[in-house]
C-alpha cells in the first residue's frame, strides 16, 4: 500500500524482510535515543539495547513468529511496527523526519487490520513509553494500568479494540 505524505512525496507500507532488519532496529535505537531515552535510567536504556540486538528477536521474525511492517521513502526506513505473543505491539517507531505526518497511524492500522482478519485477535496491546502516551491515545487507545518501571524501563500498559 502506497501512503501520500502532505509534500507529495509518496512512502509505502509493506511487510518486513530479512534483508530489511538492520536498518529496520538502526532506526529503532535511533529514534529511541532521540525522543525515549531521556526517560529512563541507565539501565533502562542498556535493557532496551539488548532486547533489540540479542538475537532473540531476530530469530522470531524469521521463523514467522515476529510480523513486523515496514514504512518506506523510497530504500530508506521510515517506520516500523511489530507484534509478539499475538497481539502485543513489541516496538513502534518512526523516523524523526516522519513525525506528525500520518506514518505512525497507518502502520497501527495496517497491522489491527492484519491482526483482525488474519488472525482473529479482538484487540491489539502495547507497553508504551512516556513519550508515545499522547500518541497511543489519539489513536484509540486506552490506559488498562499506572505507569510502572521493568529494568529501568518505564511503561503504561495500553489496549484498543478491533
Amino acid at each position: 500500500m502506497i501512503m501520500r505524505k502532505k509534500d507529495k512525496a509518496l512512502y509505502q507500507i509493506r511487510w518486513a524482510t530479512s534483508e530489511d532488519w538492520q536498518a529496520v532496529m538502526d532506526m529503532v535505537w535511533r529514534t529511541f535515543l532521540q525522543f525515549e531515552a531521556g526517560d529512563y535510567t541507565q539501565e533502562g536504556i542498556a535493557s532496551f539495547r539488548d532486547f533489540i540486538t540479542d538475537g532473540r528477536l531476530y530469530r522470531m521474525f524469521v521463523e514467522g513468529n515476529y510480523p513486523m511492517l515496514v514504512a518506506v521513502d523510497g530504500s530508506r526506513i521510515i517506520g516500523q511496527i511489530s507484534v509478539r505473543n499475538g497481539n502485543h505491539i513489541s516496538l513502534l517507531f518512526v523516523d524523526k523526519e516522519y513525525h506528525r505526518k500520518g506514518v505512525g497511524r497507518k502502520l497501527i492500522e495496517r497491522m489491527a487490520e492484519y491482526l483482525k482478519k488474519e488472525r482473529h485477535e479482538l484487540y491489539m496491546s502495547v507497553k508504551a513509553a512516556p513519550y508515545a502516551l499522547g500518541f497511543y491515545y489519539r489513536v484509540g487507545f486506552h490506559a488498562c494500568s499506572k505507569e510502572e518501571e521493568y529494568s529501568g524501563i518505564r511503561v503504561t500498559s495500553m489496549e484498543k479494540f478491533l
